[in-house]
């Protein structure tokens, strides 16, 4: 992958953590009581967040590899997203659970591959 696709995945990753930061600190304690959730929603938050500008600074390096850029992102976005539904509607969403740790492990095999990347 190109220097141009990490820098958007970052874009779009960063954009997209921000606005779910933001509603995780002011609108989601309207709808959801429970401070564990609420963390919960955090942590995801964090994740995403860590992960865009790892994506960023991967961009300015001029590397190009197709796994870590595709780890990162499938992994953020799994990862996160999962946790974002599971806090808003567990019972809706418990399909989506096993999601979650599949998503940490492809955050996990992006570092891994940034290892062993030239």
């Amino acid at each position: 992958m190109s220097s141009a696709t990490a820098l958007k995945c970052a874009a779009i990753l960063g954009a997209s953590g921000v606005a779910l930061g933001a509603f995780g600190a002011h609108g989601l304690k309207n709808i959801i009581s429970d401070p564990e959730k609420i963390k919960t929603w955090e942590t995801a938050s964090r994740y995403q967040m860590i992960h865009a500008a790892a994506l960023l600074a991967y961009s300015a390096t001029g590397r190009h590899s197709r796994s870590v850029v595709g780890l990162w992102t499938a992994g953020a976005a799994m990862f996160s997203g999962s946790i974002y539904c599971l806090v808003l509607n567990k019972d809706v969403f418990r399909p989506l659970g096993p999601i979650t740790p599949l998503g940490g492990l492809f955050m996990i095999a992006g570092w891994l591959a940034l290892l062993a990347s030239p």
